[in-house]
C-alpha cells in the first residue's frame, strides 16, 4: 500500500494557487477565494489529489488511516430508561406537581440570541438538559432521549402581550387586597404551564425537559423564565445552573471575543459532564438493603400513619388547582438570631421552619390544646454520599426524602419542638432511611396519583409540609446586579400530589427569603399568608 499522508493547504489570495506538499508539487485551485478554514486536501499519490470540505475531512482522515473502513454515520440520540424516582416525577407531573421554574427580573435588555446561545452552552455541558422525555404507551415506560447537539429555542414575549397577560393574572390573583409583583405573577403563571400533562401526546421524538421564555415588561424591565421537568432538575441543579448562567453573563459583559474563547475552553472542561446515572444505581449497596417483607411492612406502616395525620384546613377540594406562592422574608438581624438559636442547639434551620409551621398551624385549630399529629417531609441532597460521589455540577434529580410525623399540643416550647423535629430527621438519616425507604415512598406517591381517594378528601395531600435539610446560601447579590439581575425566584409546582406547603428557603446575603408554595384553591392565599405571618412571629418571639 502507498504511504498515506495528509497535508495542509496554504492559501495566498494574492495568487490563485495553493502549495501542496513541497514547492515542487503545486496545485492550482479553480476558485482563488476559497478559505483554508473550510477546505483541506488529502492524497495517497501525486496523481490523486482531492480537495475536501472540512466538514467531511475528519471522516475521510479516519478512513485513510485504516481505523474506519465503513462510511461515517451521523450522530444519533442516546437513550436510557428513567429510574424509579424519575418515574415517580413523570407520574406526579401529569397532575401538576414537579414543574420547576426559575425566574429572573432584569434591569438590562436581554439579547435573546445571545441568551439562547448561553443556554445552548449549558445544554452542551449537561446532557440531561438536552434530553427529551419519551413515552412508550405500549409498555407504559418513560425514557430519556439525549440529543447529540443543543437545541433550545427561547420564546420571546413582547411588551404588549406581557401587559395583557399581567392584567389577566392580576384580576385573578390580586384579590382581597393582595398585591403581587410582576416577577411573582410570572412565576406562578409558569408553574401552571404544564408541557408534560399527557404522555400520550408527546411528540414522536419526545418532549423537551428544559424550556425558556423572555417576557418584556412595559417599564424597561425583562423577566427570564426557565422551566424544567423536576425529574431532571432538583433544587441543587437549579441553583448551580443559575450560577453557571451568571458566570456566562459576566464573561459576556467583560467583552472581547478572544478573551471569551480563552476562558470558555477551561470553563467547559470544568463543568462538562456525561449523561448521569439514576440515583438508585449510585446508592451504596450497604445502605439500601431491605427484604421484600420489610418493604411490605414499611409501606403498610406509612399507609396507616398517613390516615392519622392532620391536614391544614381545605378551602376548596373540587375546583381545578394551580400553584401559588407566599413569600416569607426576615431582615438580617432576625435571621441571624434564628441561626444562632439553631447553632446553640445543634440543629439546622429546617428544624426551626418546621416547628414554626407546626406551631402556627396548630394554634389555628378550634381546640389548640388537643393533640394532633402532622407529617413533615424533609428533602436532602444525596450527591456527596453516593458511589461515586457527585458534585453540584452533576445535573439531575439526586435528592432523597424522609417522612416523619410529629405530635403537637398547644403550648409546646418552640425550640423543644424544633429540636425534636430535627432530631427525628437526623436519626432517620443516620439509619439511611432516605435510601432504604426511597422505593417505598415512590410507590406510595404513585398509588396516590392513581387513587386520589386514598388521601383525605381526595386532596392528594401526603404531608403537612416539606422542607429542605439545608437552605440555599446566596451571597452573590452584587455580582447579580452587575449583570442586571434585580431579583430572582425559584421553586417547583405542588398542585398535584404533595404537601400542603412546600418551603424553598434561601439565605440571601444574610436574609431569610423563603418561598411558601401551596396548591390553590385547595388552600387560599389569605389562609397561607396568615399562617406565614404567624410563623414569622413565632420565630421572632423565640429569639427574645
Amino acid at each position: 500500500m502507498d504511504r498515506k499522508k495528509v497535508v495542509l493547504l496554504i492559501f495566498d489570495r494574492s495568487t490563485p494557487s495553493a502549495i501542496y506538499g513541497t514547492p515542487e508539487e503545486s496545485l492550482f485551485l479553480p476558485n482563488p477565494e476559497l478559505s483554508f478554514h473550510n477546505y483541506s486536501v488529502s492524497s495517497t499519490s501525486r496523481k490523486n489529489i482531492t480537495i475536501t470540505p472540512r466538514t467531511k475531512f475528519f471522516s475521510q482522515l479516519s478512513n485513510m488511516s485504516g481505523e474506519n473502513d465503513h462510511p461515517q454515520t451521523t450522530l444519533e440520540p442516546t437513550s436510557r430508561p428513567v429510574g424509579n424516582t424519575e418515574h415517580s416525577w413523570c407520574r406526579a407531573i401529569s397532575g401538576g406537581t414537579g414543574i420547576a421554574v426559575l425566574t429572573l427580573q432584569m434591569s438590562k435588555p436581554v439579547d435573546v440570541p445571545r441568551f439562547q446561545e448561553g443556554l445552548q452552552k449549558l445544554q452542551s455541558a449537561h446532557p440531561i438538559l438536552r434530553s427529551k422525555l419519551h413515552y412508550n404507551s405500549s409498555k407504559k415506560a418513560f425514557s430519556f432521549l439525549t440529543m447529540p447537539n443543543s437545541y433550545i429555542q427561547v420564546q420571546s414575549i413582547d411588551s404588549s402581550s406581557t401587559s395583557s397577560l399581567l392584567q389577566g393574572l392580576a384580576k385573578n390573583k390580586c384579590q382581597d387586597g393582595f398585591t403581587l409583583s410582576p416577577l411573582q405573577m410570572i412565576l406562578e403563571h409558569e408553574l401552571s404551564r404544564n408541557s408534560w400533562v399527557n404522555p400520550n401526546e408527546y411528540p414522536k421524538d419526545g418532549m423537551d425537559v428544559f424550556l425558556a421564555s423572555v417576557y418584556e415588561l412595559p417599564c424597561s424591565k425583562w423577566i427570564i423564565a426557565l422551566r424544567f421537568h423536576t425529574g431532571v432538575c432538583d433544587r441543587t441543579t437549579a441553583v448551580t445552573l443559575l450560577r453557571e448562567l451568571m458566570e456566562l453573563a459576566e464573561e459576556e459583559q467583560k467583552g472581547g471575543d478572544q478573551k471569551k474563547v480563552e476562558n470558555k475552553k477551561e470553563e467547559e472542561v470544568k463543568y462538562s459532564e456525561k449523561m448521569g446515572k439514576v440515583i438508585e444505581d449510585l446508592i451504596p449497596k450497604t445502605h439500601s438493603k431491605k427484604t421484600l417483607w420489610a418493604h411490605g411492612l414499611d409501606v403498610l406502616e406509612y399507609s396507616v400513619n398517613s390516615l392519622r395525620l392532620t391536614n391544614l384546613k381545605f378551602k376548596d377540594v373540587k375546583w381545578p388547582r394551580s400553584t401559588e406562592i407566599v413569600r416569607l422574608q426576615m431582615n438580617p438581624h432576625e435571621t441571624n438570631q434564628i441561626l444562632i438559636g439553631c447553632k446553640l442547639r445543634g440543629i439546622k434551620l429546617c428544624g426551626a421552619l418546621a416547628a414554626a409551621a407546626l406551631t402556627a398551624a396548630h394554634s389555628s385549630r378550634p381546640i389548640p390544646d388537643q393533640r394532633k399529629k402532622y407529617g413533615v417531609l424533609t428533602l436532602t441532597d444525596c450527591r456527596s454520599i453516593l458511589e461515586p460521589p457527585l458534585s453540584p455540577h452533576n445535573f439531575g434529580f439526586y435528592h432523597g426524602a424522609i417522612l416523619n410525623s410529629h405530635t403537637v399540643k398547644g403550648g409546646d416550647n418552640f425550640w423543644d419542638l424544633a429540636t425534636r423535629s430535627y432530631s427525628a430527621f437526623e436519626n432517620a438519616k443516620k439509619c439511611n432511611k432516605h435510601f432504604s425507604d426511597m422505593a417505598d415512598l415512590n410507590f406510595l406517591l404513585c398509588r396516590a396519583v392513581e387513587n386520589p381517594n386514598l388521601t383525605a378528601s381526595s386532596s392528594l395531600r401526603t404531608s403537612f409540609i416539606s422542607v429542605f435539610e439545608d437552605p440555599v446560601i446566596d451571597n452573590t447579590n452584587q455580582s447579580q446586579k452587575g449583570v442586571g439581575v434585580d431579583d430572582f425566584l425559584g421553586c417547583a409546582s405542588m398542585h398535584g400530589v404533595g404537601p400542603s406547603i412546600a418551603f424553598f428557603d434561601t439565605l440571601r446575603d444574610g436574609r431569610l427569603d423563603c418561598l411558601c408554595v401551596y396548591p390553590s384553591p385547595l388552600h387560599s392565599r389569605a389562609q397561607i399568608e396568615e399562617l406565614v405571618q404567624k410563623m414569622k412571629a413565632v420565630m421572632i418571639d423565640a429569639t427574645y
